[in-house]
């Protein structure tokens, strides 16, 4: 980064009047931020706040990296969108918002996910790299992709009530390895949409995420290197816990990776995080249209919906039984192998992993419902 407070134009510096007598600011600190470079993995709940802040704030190129489409259920707390922008891309959806909220702010569209092939191209463009992901795959590759390349990774993390906040990947501080140095057993941890997530807490945590990176790109302040910051909205009570570097950690400390791994298999998650060379089983998929058509002609189909009850309460294909994830192991036993099983979940990620699960135990007509009870209920509704 460099800095020339020459830089800034006549409407900037107007913009930007309270950054320009703001001690630790000031003129200088406003054309750092214009210089600076902030790549944020993920434009959902946590991406909300820290995209719209650190547009505000001047930071002169944003690089958003997501692959998704905004869907109604996001609306209770991703506010980057809004109701028009339902099935649309994010990351458009989130251009036109930044861009109506500070033309100044260059916005670098990467429309797709961050995997071991692309992320060290990706993050080496940029000075900080703040994590706004919802699954410990995807957080394991930055952390580690950060540590290779030296970028500071801003760490945030939200479930139910509670979330989380820290910077990992300082010259001198921990990374994330350091504090979680394996990732829970699969599926042990629901994610937002099989646990729920209170709609403002992940405004509270992304905020407390611009303002590290705020204070990394300024120079100025004390981070929360070295510290993790938790909160609990429930009892409205913040708590800080220091955390050390480990000597023995494989990233930072060994440095035993030296390059990037599969991190869904080290997560045991196998998906979109894999490299193109992955050997991963495929699985098959069949559409909603195509399955009315089985299940209209009476075909013999197992129907076996993973969401969690809270999930389909609001509504389940007829004759699906639920069997939550979590406990599709344990109910192997009771589902029929000779009948052709079809995995439902919201979005067709869960519904993927249940197929595999079912695969390597032995089931050979298997399939996920393409795009889950998303896809589904919109192709219902344009029926009807």
């Amino acid at each position: 980064m460099h800095s020339d407070a020459a830089s800034l134009n006549a409407d900037e510096r107007a913009r930007y009047q309270r950054h320009l007598i703001l001690p630790g600011v000031g003129p200088e600190g406003q054309a750092r931020l214009k210089a600076s470079r902030v790549l944020l993995v993920g434009a959902g709940g946590l991406g909300s706040p820290v995209a719209l802040y650190l547009a505000a704030a001047g930071v002169g190129t944003i690089g958003l990296v997501d692959h998704d489409v905004v869907d109604v259920t996001n609306l209770q707390r991703q506010l980057l969108h809004g109701t028009a922008d339902v099935g649309r891309s994010k990351i458009l959806s989130a251009q036109a918002r930044l861009s109506d909220l500070n033309p100044h702010v260059q916005l670098e569209l990467h429309d797709a996910w961050l995997t071991r092939d692309n992320a060290l191209a990706l993050i080496a463009r940029y000075d900080v790299v703040v994590d706004g992901t919802d699954n410990f795959a995807t957080r394991y590759l930055v952390n580690d992709a950060c540590v290779l390349l030296g970028r500071p990774n801003v760490h945030g993390a939200i479930f139910r009530w509670d979330g989380q906040a820290s910077v990992f990947a300082t010259a001198d501080g921990p990374c994330y390895r350091c504090l979680y140095p394996e990732p829970p057993p699969p599926d042990s941890v629901p994610n937002c949409a099989e646990g729920g997530v209170l709609g403002v807490l992940p405004g509270l945590v992304g905020t407390i995420q611009a303002t590290e990176t705020l204070k990394l790109l300024l120079g100025h302040g004390d981070t929360l290197a070295g510290r993790l910051l938790m909160v609990d909205a429930q009892a409205m009570q913040f708590r800080t816990v220091r955390i050390a570097r480990d000597p023995q950690c494989p990233a930072c400390g060994t440095r035993t990776i030296t390059a990037l791994i599969d991190y869904d298999q080290f997560c045991g998650t196998p998906g979109l995080h894999a490299s193109a060379d992955s050997t991963t089983d495929r699985v098959d998929e069949i559409t909603p249209t195509a399955l009315r058509t089985w299940l209209a002609r009476g075909d013999a189909v197992q129907l076996v919906d993973v969401r969690e009850p809270s999930e389909t309460a609001a509504g389940i294909i007829a004759g699906a039984r639920c069997v939550p994830l979590g406990t599709l192991d344990a109910a192997l036993g009771t589902l029929d192998r000779s009948r052709r099983t079809v995995l439902v979940c919201r979005s067709g990620v869960r519904s993927a992993r249940a197929a595999r699960q079912l695969m390597a135990a032995g089931f050979t007509q298997v399939h996920s419902l393409a795009g889950g009870m998303l896809r589904w209920d919109d192709e219902t509704a344009e029926a009807d």
